[in-house]
């Protein structure tokens, strides 16, 4: 019987000491937004690293990107090749109209990405 009960209170006191803990913790973890919005540049560079979507880092060095490609021009002074947005989403949609020889993707033409998709990686490439 007293090995029952001991096992009781250490049991108990186990219990209360874990949900002191996740209290404690959860008082003193600092509290994040949960409905924090991402913004357009964010969600640009999203999809621009994401492998199933832009994939750019397959063929360009580009901002912090692991594992980039060579086999495309760095993406870098973005505004200075392209000094209006227009020029530079035209060629992500589909850079065979400049170039028929291109190995880069009509990312638009063959809806690789959405329209929003299109604006969200010009907007994040305009800004390397």
């Amino acid at each position: 019987m007293r090995h029952n009960a001991w096992s009781m209170i250490k049991t108990v006191f186990t219990r209360c000491a874990a949900l002191i803990g996740v209290a404690v913790l959860g008082y003193a973890s600092p509290s994040f937004p949960a409905d924090k919005e991402m913004t357009v540049v964010e969600k640009g560079k999203e999809v621009a690293f994401d492998r199933a979507k832009g994939n750019c880092l397959a063929c360009h060095a580009m901002d912090d990107g692991t594992l980039p490609g060579n086999i495309a021009p760095p993406l870098v002074g973005m505004n200075l090749r392209y000094p209006g947005k227009t020029r530079l989403r035209a060629q992500i949609w589909d850079a065979t109209v400049a170039n028929p020889n291109t190995i880069m993707p009509p990312f638009g033409r063959h809806q690789i990405l959405t329209e929003e998709e299109i604006d969200q990686v010009v907007e994040y490439v305009y800004t390397l």
